[in-house]
C-alpha cells in the first residue's frame, strides 16, 4: 500500500502531488529567469511576466481545488454541454473583434483586461467528452466502424477549427490522444489502424500543403543551413542547450535569453532551463513529467477493473496530452521535431495554459480518489490484486 494523504477529504497521491509542485515551483523559477531582461526592455518591470505567471497558478489551483470537490460522474452526465463548450470556445476565434492576432495567429481571445487561448480548455473538454463516448457507445465501437469513426468526425471537426488558427501542434495533440483513448476504449485495431493512416496522411498533407509549414520543416532538418533566417531560433536553441554541459552555468547566468533566443520563456524556455541547470536539471524535469504520465496511465487498467471505465479514460486522455505536449516541446527545442508553437505544461509561462493544466491535474487526482475509494469497497479476497 502507497502513502496517501488528504486534501479536503480527498486521497491524494503523493508522489503525484509532489510532481506536480515540483513542475511548478520549477516552472516559477524559469519564467522568472527567462524573462526578466525582456520584461525589464518591454514593461519596465523586470518581474512582470512573473508576477502574471504567478496569478495564473494562483488562479488554477483555486479552481483545482473546486474541481478537486466534484464527483467524475457529474463530468460524465454533462458530455453534452463539454462538447458544446469545447465547439464554441474554437469557433469564437472567427467572431470579428474577439480574435486576438499575434505573429500570423489568430489563437487568443481579447477579453478586454484579459486574454484567453481557447485551445486549452477546449482539449480538456473534448477529452473529457471522448472518455464520455467511449463509456456510452463501448459496443459500437467493438464491433464497427462507425461507432469508432463517430467521435473521430467531432475531433476533425474541432481540428478544422484549430488548424484555422492555424494551431498544427495543437491539433496533433487531440487527434493522437483522442486516438488513443479510443484504442484503450476497446475499438478494434483494424479500425484503429484505418483511422490513424487516414489521420497521418491528412495532417501529413496539410503539413506539405502550406508553404509556411514547409519551410518550417526544412529549417528543422537542417538549421545551419540558413542560421540568421528560418533556422536561427533553432540554433539559438541548440546553442543554449549545449552551454549547459552537465551542471548548467547557475541560475539566472544564460546568455541566450539576452534576447538571442526568441519566445525564452514561453516556447523555448527548456533551452533556457537546460542552459542554466544542465542535463541533470533538464533530466529532473523530464523524470517529473514521466511521474505524471505514469501515474495517469496506469491508473485506467485500475480503475476499470474497480468498474470505473469513465475515470480511467479520463486518467489516460489527461496523461497523454501531458506526455505528448511535453514530448513535442522538448523534441522541439533539441532540434528533433519541427516547431511546433506548443508550450511546455506548467513550465513555461503561458497563463490559461497554466490555469488548465492545473485544473486537468485536479481531475486526474479526483479520479484517483474515486479509484482508490472503489478499490477500498472491493471484496477482501481481491484485496491482494490490487494496486494502490
Amino acid at each position: 500500500m502507497s502513502a496517501q494523504f488528504d486534501v479536503r477529504g480527498i486521497h491524494v497521491d503523493p508522489a503525484l502531488t509532489a510532481a506536480l509542485i515540483a513542475l511548478l515551483a520549477m516552472g516559477a523559477i524559469m519564467v522568472g529567469s527567462a524573462s526578466i531582461s525582456l520584461a525589464d526592455r518591454d514593461m519596465g518591470e523586470p518581474m512582470f511576466f512573473l508576477g502574471r505567471h504567478l496569478g495564473a497558478v494562483l488562479l488554477g489551483c483555486a479552481a483545482g481545488l473546486v474541481v478537486l470537490s466534484i464527483p467524475m460522474q457529474l463530468w460524465f452526465r454533462l458530455n453534452a454541454l463539454v462538447l458544446f463548450i469545447a465547439i464554441a470556445l474554437l469557433a469564437s476565434l472567427a467572431i470579428p473583434g474577439l480574435g486576438h492576432t499575434v505573429n500570423g495567429s489568430t489563437r487568443w481571445l481579447d477579453l478586454g483586461p484579459l486574454t484567453l487561448q481557447p485551445s486549452e480548455p477546449a482539449r480538456l473538454c473534448l477529452v473529457l467528452y471522448v472518455a464520455s463516448y467511449v463509456v456510452r457507445h463501448q459496443q459500437d465501437m467493438a464491433t464497427s466502424l462507425l461507432g469508432f469513426a463517430k467521435p473521430m468526425f467531432v475531433v476533425g471537426a474541432a481540428c478544422t477549427l484549430l488548424l484555422a488558427e492555424p494551431d498544427f501542434g495543437a491539433a496533433v495533440v487531440l487527434t493522437a490522444t483522442s486516438l488513443g483513448m479510443l484504442f484503450v476504449g476497446g475499438a478494434r485495431l483494424r479500425d484503429f489502424v484505418l483511422v490513424v493512416v487516414g489521420a497521418a496522411l491528412a495532417l501529413g498533407s496539410l503539413a506539405l500543403s502550406s508553404s509556411y509549414r514547409l519551410q518550417r520543416l526544412m529549417g528543422f532538418m537542417d538549421p545551419w543551413a540558413d542560421p540568421y533566417a528560418s533556422g536561427f531560433q533553432l540554433t539559438q536553441s541548440l546553442i543554449a542547450i549545449g552551454r549547459g554541459e552537465w551542471l548548467g552555468v547557475g541560475l539566472g547566468d544564460s546568455v541566450q535569453k539576452l534576447f538571442y533566443l526568441p519566445e525564452a520563456h514561453t516556447d523555448f524556455v527548456f533551452a533556457v532551463l537546460a542552459e542554466e541547470l544542465g542535463l541533470v536539471g533538464a533530466t529532473l524535469v523530464i523524470g517529473l513529467f514521466g511521474v505524471i504520465v505514469y501515474k495517469a496511465i496506469t491508473l485506467g487498467p485500475r480503475a476499470a477493473a474497480a468498474g470505473l471505465p469513465y475515470q480511467g479514460l479520463v486518467s489516460t486522455g489527461i496523461g497523454l496530452t501531458l506526455g505528448l505536449q511535453a514530448s513535442i516541446n522538448i523534441g522541439v527545442n533539441l532540434g528533433i521535431l519541427p516547431t511546433k508553437g506548443l508550450t511546455l505544461p506548467l513550465i513555461s509561462y503561458g497563463r490559461t495554459s497554466a490555469v488548465v493544466t492545473v485544473i486537468a491535474m485536479a481531475l486526474l487526482m479526483r479520479a484517483h480518489h474515486e479509484v482508490r475509494e472503489a478499490e477500498r469497497r472491493m471484496p477482501a479476497a481481491s484485496a491482494k490484486d490490487r494496486r494502490v
